[in-house]
């Protein structure tokens, strides 16, 4: 046991056995020059006659045993020392003293064959002698006194933050595979991001030039139309990702069982026309409001926080009523949303009595006429004039022309006729352009998520440029009809802002597959509590006045620091993969380097052929298709009103 009896009985038998070394190694120099004593007149007969029985014993016989046993019992006291640690005790000091010591102990005997007088001799042999001695004991107790643990000199805790990452290349017919390398105790490792089950839904996230399109965005593009898949394909910087999913096409068209079309909607330099509000696809009324409720919240963000409001539902529903009437009329022969927009402008007198024919829209525009009838006029413009304002900024011959045609359809997972749809933004007109692509996006959703499709993947760069309604259901329903989700953001704030809090969370928490680039703040502790912790190793030294103490201990502590995720390099990358019932992955989260061939991607950009003028288009035509536009609402309006009138008669 560890008591103070003990220890001190212990010191004393470890200074009993120092003493005897000490003895031994004085009685040796007094037998050894007992000449120089002599000259010096430090002998004495009486001394002498109890010496002489001592010097008879075998340990004296030879001057190598004599220093040999005082040196034993040296080296024992030593060994149960204890002396106050010391940072600043090296090694190589201790060793050095313990050597120079040892060296000038056993060889001192070399002064007796120089020749010099007795007492010289006897003197020079007792000083040198003794500084062994005393060398020796110094640098022993500075072996003590070294501390036997080598403290880290990792100073932002690199290598203890690393773990093992999945080093195998998971493949299936689904998966998307990024070759990596991570780093494990100070050494690299090659690794692999295997995301098994794109149907779980894939967060991309990064700040600006972390690598979001160049390291991952570009290769599930390519390795997921190699692998046969439809895709819809949001690029916000028309035509970044679209040139590469043409070329990728062009590649890997033959792994199809039938040969997908390419289609581009692109308000800029018009290629194809599409009508997002096709009848065809319409089947009901909850259709059209979905549209409608989509579009307006894609043209007024600020609505997102304030659904429920009477001043947001109420321009809602009053498209809704636009949309759903001219889907009925005829079959749905003007069912576009130019014509929706147009519709809008004509007076209300004209407008509630035309829309009054329809009584699948009466609760609807109810309210309206109500307002209208009792001369509510500011009631009346504060619900319908906000729709009529917002809606005005998507007047332009171009948006019509685009919006009116019917060059596809947008099921773009049917077996029959796959497609690859590419929707181009603009940055510098994404308000208005980003309310028409989140309609594009919306109906895409709603006629692709059906079963016995083809497996497709709904790719979206930049995610909260657009707006698009209850897309945490998508994630959570598409998954059983193969519809594969990639979402693009730059930070969880930025989606927060343009969703709001509730459905921003909602998106964050119900993706299966996360590979975030460099993200700050609250983004980067959200990922570093979802990757969860490790066991490291942690090291500590007290130093204090009596002694110095060392302790080493493990504890858990996050596997990537939030400060780590907010420092990570262009191309480095944090995360975590879903797997599934018939591919475990026991290592899923990962911190790696993605490792794309610059010069090779270099290359293959170079051979890139570009996307090819597929119309021409002048203002002219565009003018054309726009008066006509405003001509079928004339018409409608002339044509019904009459008939109306005559049947009343």
């Amino acid at each position: 046991m560890q008591t103070g009896e003990n220890e001190q009985a212990l010191r004393k038998i470890m200074d009993f056995t120092r003493y005897l070394g000490i003895i031994v190694l004085i009685l040796h120099f007094y037998f050894s020059c007992y000449g120089a004593f002599k000259e010096m007149h430090l002998t004495y007969p009486i001394l002498n006659d109890v010496l002489s029985n001592i010097y008879k014993l075998p340990i004296f016989k030879s001057t190598l045993m004599a220093k040999g046993v005082a040196m034993t019992f040296l080296i024992a006291s030593l060994i149960g020392s204890k002396g106050k640690k010391d940072q600043k005790i090296l090694f190589s000091n201790a060793l050095l003293y313990s050597i120079s010591g040892l060296l000038l102990y056993f060889l001192s005997g070399i002064i007796f064959n120089c020749g010099l007088s007795i007492l010289t001799t006897g003197a020079l042999y007792i000083i040198v002698t003794s500084l062994g001695f005393l060398l020796f004991i110094t640098g022993v107790s500075f072996l003590f006194r070294i501390i036997n643990i080598r403290l880290s000199d990792d100073i932002f805790n690199k290598e203890n933050e690393t773990f093992p990452q999945e080093e195998r290349k998971l493949e299936n017919e689904y998966s998307i595979n990024l070759p990596a390398q991570y780093n494990l105790k100070g050494k690299t490792r090659s690794s692999w991001i295997n995301i098994i089950n794109p149907f779980r839904g894939t967060l991309v996230m990064g700040s600006p030039g972390a690598g979001k399109s160049y390291f991952v965005i570009r290769h599930i593009i390519t390795q997921h139309i190699k692998k046969g898949f439809s895709m819809l394909i949001y690029d916000f910087k028309f035509d970044d990702l679209s040139i590469i999913a043409y070329n990728a096409l062009l590649k890997y068209a033959i792994n199809y069982k039938v040969k997908p079309t390419i289609w581009f909607i692109d308000f800029d330099n018009i290629k194809h026309r599409c009508n997002p509000l096709e009848p065809g696809s319409m089947t009901d009324i909850t259709d059209a409001m979905e549209s409608s409720r989509t579009f307006m919240l894609g043209l007024n963000r600020e609505w997102i926080k304030k659904q429920g409001d009477f001043f947001v539902e109420s321009p809602i529903n009053f498209v809704t009523a636009l949309i759903w009437f001219l889907r009925k009329y005829q079959n749905g022969k003007y069912c576009t949303l130019p014509h929706a927009i147009e519709l809008a402008q004509v007076d209300y007198k004209y407008l509630f009595a035309l829309l009054k024919m329809e009584p699948e829209i009466e609760v609807l525009i109810n309210p309206f006429i109500s307002a209208w009838q009792n001369e509510a006029y500011d009631q009346l413009e504060g619900q319908v004039a906000s729709a009529k304002i917002s809606m005005a900024r998507l007047v332009s011959p171009a948006l019509y022309y685009v919006l009116s045609g019917n060059d596809f359809t947008l099921d773009l997972n049917n077996p029959d006729a796959p497609k690859i749809i590419c929707l181009g933004n603009n940055p510098l007109k994404q308000q208005v352009y980003g309310a028409v692509l989140s309609l594009y996006m919306s109906r895409t959703i709603k006629v692709v998520n059906q079963k016995n499709k083809l497996k497709c993947n709904l790719v979206i760069d930049e995610f909260p440029t657009i707006y698009f309604n209850n897309m945490d259901s998508v994630i959570a329903t598409a998954r059983s009809n193969k519809v594969a989700t990639t979402l693009a953001v730059q930070d969880y704030s930025q989606l927060k802002k343009d969703y709001g809090r509730e459905q921003a969370e909602v998106i964050m928490n119900i993706v299966g597959n996360i590979v975030s680039g460099q993200v700050p703040g609250d983004t980067a502790k959200q990922l570093s509590e979802r990757f969860g912790k490790i066991m490291q190793e942690r090291q500590s030294i007290t130093i204090n006045s009596q002694d110095t103490s060392i302790s080493k201990s493990t504890q858990l502590d996050f596997a990537v620091p939030a400060s780590k995720i907010g420092t990570l390099s262009s191309g480095e990358f944090v995360g975590l993969v879903a797997d599934d019932p018939t591919n475990k992955i026991d290592l899923k989260v990962f911190h790696n380097s993605i490792i794309n061939d610059h010069q090779a991607l270099k290359i293959e950009e170079d051979a890139y052929k570009p996307i090819p003028e597929i119309r021409k288009t002048d203002s002219d035509m565009l003018m054309a298709n726009y008066l006509s536009i405003k001509n079928d609402i004339q018409n409608i309006i002339v044509q019904e009103l009459s008939r109306h009138e005559t049947d009343v008669k």
